[in-house]
């Protein structure tokens, strides 16, 4: 069976965690950037990682963060993931010795294949929506299109996913992943239980069909 893992982002509750794991999600994402509505410290991305199943991955989102601030977070929560959302270097990624995301916002005109060309020893590549001047969490979609057939390493596909279109969009890309946050929430940094099980049961729906069965 074909099997796209899902990662729930921007979890602030120990609860919301728990219930995102208890619907089948592969990974949570904890975001250490102040101006985000669903940012996290390190004493509570700790205390929600506390109530994390084992081989769940836990994945610590970053916008061009400094070094001490990163090794801050590292020391104190047990990340598995790195995810940089910013400008960050392939060196300045790779300095961690960690796995890692490295995001790329898609809008008409980017070369693709440019973008991401540096991040060879990423873990994967995650495509977001682009939009100036905010660095993710855009809740809005990107032109699939643009990313059909252009990453040489494993995708994970953001922006704007909810239930009614992530099977759309894994039918279209076949990514190694999708990660969602605001198409499920109640309010921003809230996660709705329904919505997580609804999404998830959209991406094992699309997942069965493409292996052929029922």
């Amino acid at each position: 069976m074909a099997y796209t893992r899902i990662k729930i982002c921007g979890i602030t509750r120990p609860e919301d965690a728990q219930v995102a794991v208890a619907n089948g999600a592969d990974a949570i994402g904890l975001v250490f950037y102040a101006k985000s509505p669903r940012a996290v410290d390190a004493a509570r991305a700790a205390e929600i990682v506390a109530e994390v199943a084992p081989f769940v991955t836990v994945v610590a989102l970053f916008v061009d963060a400094s070094e001490s601030e990163i090794a801050q977070v590292l020391a104190s929560v047990p990340v598995d993931v790195i995810q940089f959302h910013g400008q960050e270097s392939a060196t300045y990624c790779e300095q961690f010795e960690r796995p890692y995301l490295k995001a790329v916002r898609v809008k008409p005109g980017i070369d693709l294949g440019a973008a991401v060309a540096p991040y060879g020893r990423a873990r994967g590549i995650l495509l977001d929506s682009w939009q100036d001047g905010v660095p993710g969490g855009t809740g809005k979609t990107f032109d699939w299109q643009l990313a059909s057939g252009r990453i040489a390493r494993p995708m994970v596909l953001a922006g704007g996913l909810d239930s009614d279109n992530v099977g759309a969009a894994i039918a279209h890309l076949h990514p190694a992943g999708v990660d969602v946050s605001g198409g499920v929430e109640s309010s921003p940094g809230i996660k709705c239980p329904r919505r997580i099980a609804e999404f998830v049961r959209a991406v094992r729906a699309v997942d069965l069909t493409d292996s052929g069965e029922k």
